[in-house]
C-alpha cells in the first residue's frame, strides 16, 4: 500500500450504524460526506441505495394496492440496484487507484472485490438494523421475538466474520499476497440499445 489508508472494517460498519440509527439521514439527499471524504461519501452513497432498494423491495410485496403501484416498485428496485451495484464498481476502482500492488511471485487473485465485501457489509448492516426493529415489536408473540433475537445473534455474527476477511483481504493485499481485479457488471437489461424487449419495439 502506498500513503493512502484503508479503513477498518469496523470502522465501515460504525459508518453504516450510524446512518440507520439517525431517522434524519439523508435529509433531502444532504449527505455526510459529500465533498469531504471521497471514499466514506461512495461507501455512503452505497449504502444509501441499499437502504432505498430495501424499503422498494418491502413495498413491492403489499397485495393490498393497484399493480401500478407494484410495477412502480419494481422499476424503483431495478434503478436503485443499478446506482448500487454503480456504486461499488468506483468503491473498487478507487481503491485501485490508491493502493500500490506489488505482487509476490505466489500472489493469487481474489475472486471477491473489497468493494463486493463492503456492499454485502451494508446489506448485513440493514438485516441487522430491521431484524432488531422485530425482536422490539409490540403486540407479537413470544416466540416471534425469540426466533428474531436468535436470528439477529446469528447475522451479528456473520458480518463479523465478513469484516474479518476484509481486514484479511486488505492485510495480504498490502503484502503483495493477493490481488483483485476490476470487474464490470455491464447489466445488458438495463441498458436500450442491448435490451432487445426495448429497441425491437422502439418507434423509427
Amino acid at each position: 500500500m502506498n500513503d493512502f489508508i484503508l479503513p477498518s472494517a469496523q470502522e465501515i460498519i460504525n459508518l453504516h450504524d450510524s446512518f440507520l440509527s439517525d431517522e434524519t439521514w439523508p435529509s433531502e439527499k444532504i449527505f455526510r460526506y459529500k465533498n469531504i471524504n471521497y471514499l466514506f461519501e461512495l461507501i455512503e452513497f452505497n449504502h444509501y441505495f441499499n437502504s432505498k432498494l430495501w424499503n422498494e423491495e418491502d413495498l413491492a410485496r403489499r397485495t393490498n394496492v393497484s399493480d401500478y403501484e407494484i410495477a412502480n416498485n419494481k422499476r424503483l428496485i431495478d434503478s436503485f440496484n443499478q446506482l448500487r451495484n454503480d456504486y461499488i464498481e468506483r468503491i473498487d476502482t478507487f481503491i485501485l487507484d490508491n493502493i500500490s500492488q506489488k505482487l509476490s511471485g505466489e500472489a493469487r487473485q481474489n475472486s471477491e472485490t473489497l468493494g463486493s465485501i463492503i456492499d454485502r457489509l451494508s446489506i448485513l448492516s440493514l438485516k441487522i438494523f430491521h431484524m432488531f426493529i422485530q425482536t422490539q415489536r409490540q403486540n407479537t408473540s413470544i416466540m416471534h421475538k425469540k426466533n428474531c433475537t436468535d436470528k439477529l445473534q446469528i447475522l451479528k455474527i456473520q458480518r463479523e466474520d465478513l469484516g474479518v476477511c476484509f481486514n484479511q483481504l486488505i492485510e495480504d493485499c498490502s503484502q503483495g499476497l493477493k490481488y483483485f481485479k476490476q470487474y464490470k457488471q455491464f447489466k445488458m437489461y438495463n441498458d436500450p440499445d442491448l435490451n432487445p424487449q426495448i429497441y425491437n419495439n422502439q418507434k423509427n
